[in-house]
């Protein structure tokens, strides 16, 4: 870039050089056009005519060539005042280009009208868009992963949002939240369903060979002998069954079974007293604390984070990660979405303007002093060199424009004093 850049100053200056020359030799064209006609006037009169014009012309051309020197240097190196105007200004020059900078670039209202021009959430829903730019987003995201998890580990953040939970249920009333959860229970019919599996687990107790030998123990023991000796025992065990597996057969099939109701009105009774008692809520708080107070409490969480780390840690540098993938697609869908909801992009747009707004306005001061103190730290004869090579060519055209312009006048002051004269 420096090579480039380099390449087309020198172009630059040796147009300018060319030009300086040529400026010259019209400047000295002009001074022997006045010599040789100034020499023949007294012979040729016409000659006067060229006289007046070669001679304005001359002198035109060295005011404006002095002008021209007057700004980079002293002109032939003598101590002529208010001369090499940059050299000698340059930290004023500096001081005036910052605040200038900062009183017309930096203000918030062309700051603002500006940044209102970009439509900042359309490149960002079209950049999104792209799933090769969002899976490489996902990627970069992906390798600050693990750096992210063991600072998590360093800073003890696991340990310390475990104790903040904990201290915070411990200072929390959490029987509410159970009484609300039981009334919900409750209204969305979910205890029906738990009916249906208690019947069914009841169902398949009672016909369990285990079972029945069991309650045929317990019932033999409370029959007299007599009915042990002619089998009353089993007779009775299986008649108790075979009674209580019609009943959970009619319960289970038919839905307003009166039992069905009985259970119903139960434990909506039931769990309406117990939210009201304090005694409930006593118990609720009693079993926090217990639970809270436990170690394996804190064991399980540091268990499960360790698992969740070492999950992530292996996904991510997998070739085909799970998490890289759905980053992607998430990524991809946000810049879908965001081209059709204008409302969205405006907030965006808005939102963006205002944050960068802000920046500038909180650094303008120091935007404004960076670019003076960049002019002030410049070496003066390098800044001239650019200078002149990108505006010096157009200020050799003002010493051109001085010479015809100081001939015409000579002209014009020629016929003047001729026809005052002649009157």
């Amino acid at each position: 870039m420096m090579r480039t850049l380099q390449t087309q100053e020198m172009e630059k200056l040796q147009q300018l050089n060319r030009i300086k020359v040529l400026a010259t030799l019209v400047l000295v064209a002009c001074f022997c056009a006045m010599v040789i006609a100034k020499a023949l006037e007294h012979h040729y009169p016409p000659f006067a005519i060229i006289a007046a014009f070669a001679e304005a012309a001359t002198i035109g051309g060295i005011a404006d060539w002095y002008a021209v020197v007057a700004l980079f240097k002293k002109p032939l190196n003598l101590p002529f005042p208010h001369t090499a105007i940059i050299p000698n200004n340059q930290h004023r020059i500096a001081e005036n280009l910052g605040g200038f900078i900062d009183s017309n670039f930096l203000a918030r209202g062309p700051v603002s009208e500006k940044l209102n021009e970009i439509d900042f959430a359309g490149e960002m829903s079209n950049w999104l868009s792209s799933r090769e730019r969002s899976h490489g987003l996902s990627k970069f995201v992906a390798r600050l992963i693990p750096q992210l998890l063991n600072s998590v580990d360093e800073k003890g953040l696991v340990q310390f949002a475990t104790n903040r939970v904990s201290g915070q249920l411990a200072k929390t009333d959490i029987s509410p939240l159970i009484g609300k959860l039981m009334q919900t229970f409750t209204k969305d019919g979910r205890h029906l369903k738990l009916m249906d599996d208690l019947i069914s687990a009841l169902h398949t107790f009672l016909n369990d060979e285990e079972t029945l030998e069991l309650v045929r123990t317990k019932v033999k023991r409370e029959l007299p002998v007599l009915f042990n000796v002619v089998g009353g025992d089993t007779l009775v065990v299986r008649r108790i069954v075979r009674i209580a597996t019609e009943l959970l057969d009619e319960v289970r099939e038919q839905e307003d079974h009166p039992l069905r109701g009985e259970f119903e009105a139960f434990l909506t009774s039931y769990v309406k007293r117990v939210r009201r008692t304090k005694r409930f809520s006593k118990q609720i708080e009693n079993l926090k604390q217990v639970v809270l107070g436990r170690p394996e409490l804190e064991d399980a969480a540091d268990h499960m984070w360790h698992g969740l780390k070492e999950y992530i840690l292996a996904d991510v540098q997998a070739d085909d990660s799970v998490l890289v993938e759905r980053l992607t697609d998430m990524l991809v869908e946000v810049g879908v979405n965001l081209k059709q909801e204008p409302a969205l992009r405006n907030d965006i747009n808005t939102g963006m303007v205002l944050v960068i707004s802000n920046v500038v306005e909180d650094q303008r001061g120091n935007i404004a002093a960076y670019v003076s103190e960049q002019v002030k730290s410049w070496d003066m004869q390098q800044l001239l060199t650019l200078i002149e090579a990108n505006v010096g060519r157009d200020l050799q055209f003002i010493r051109f424009n001085g010479m015809i312009i100081g001939g015409c006048v000579g002209l014009v002051l020629f016929a003047l004093e001729t026809v005052l004269l002649s009157s």
